[in-house]
């Protein structure tokens, strides 16, 4: 159906917080055997802004797909406020989670941006005007009010970007983990993406390596390194020590 569009611990625990994000001894390999995750815990609070960084092959992406099911079964646990990722709760789950991909045309499948904004709420058997509603108020939240008629892939990648992050808001989640949302950019789409990502309500956990960014947007980094969580704290702390950037390939330039 389409509308037309109209005119330094494992883990952190946080007592009097609202639990948004839980890993409990999660570990994940892949059909030919490549180990992932490896007893990951972590918990990360309703609300709060963390950034996952590491190198290349630390698990970042695999762990974010994790949290909406994407990969099937895992040994361990993982919930998002308080529910199983399990076959179970694939629905329920999917609208507690917004997942964006590293390459918007990943998630951009729509002749037009309404109608990609559109696709989560109508799926979740919405009526057209709550569905119009949530598509005016995601992509005002992106700053892409009036990109509405529009055809994706006639623009810029930071458009695209933002139009993906709609997508999901579209959808109303308590959570939303993105991948590598900087990489790619000009510095002004780079910085028009800070300014969004600070503004946002939801919790947030960013696989990146755009440290700059991590200084302004998130005040806890979590150090994956070959599927474990080797630092979590402050970021300002973690930053702050160059051995430790270096031990794990890291530069903050």
């Amino acid at each position: 159906m389409t509308i037309m569009a109209a005119e330094p611990t494992t883990e952190h625990v946080y007592e009097r917080q609202a639990i948004s994000v839980h890993l409990r001894d999660t570990s994940f390999a892949y059909p030919d055997g490549r180990e992932a995750l490896h007893g990951i815990n972590l918990t990360i609070g309703a609300g709060e802004k963390v950034a996952l960084v590491g190198p290349n092959g630390a698990g970042k992406s695999t762990l974010l797909l994790h949290l909406n099911g994407v990969l099937g079964a895992l040994d361990g646990h993982v919930s998002i406020a308080g529910t199983p990722v399990t076959r179970a709760t694939l629905r329920q789950i999917r609208a507690l989670v917004g997942l964006v991909f590293q390459d918007p045309d990943d998630q951009l499948f729509s002749p037009t941006v309404f109608d990609d904004v559109a696709f989560g709420p109508l799926h979740m058997g919405l009526p057209e005007a709550e569905v119009r509603q949530r598509v005016a108020h995601a992509l005002a939240q992106v700053g892409m009010s009036g990109y509405e008629s529009r055809m994706p892939h006639h623009m810029s990648l930071g458009q695209r970007k933002r139009v993906a992050v709609a997508t999901v808001l579209s959808m109303a989640p308590a959570v939303l983990a993105l991948d590598e949302p900087s990489a790619g950019l000009d510095p002004r789409a780079r910085r028009g993406l800070i300014e969004l990502l600070q503004t946002l309500p939801q919790t947030l956990l960013v696989s990146t390596h755009d440290l700059r960014m991590v200084v302004e947007v998130f005040p806890r980094t979590i150090i994956l390194a070959e599927g474990r969580v080797a630092h979590d704290g402050p970021t300002d702390q973690i930053l702050a020590n160059a051995a430790l950037l270096a031990e794990h390939g890291l530069e903050l330039v």
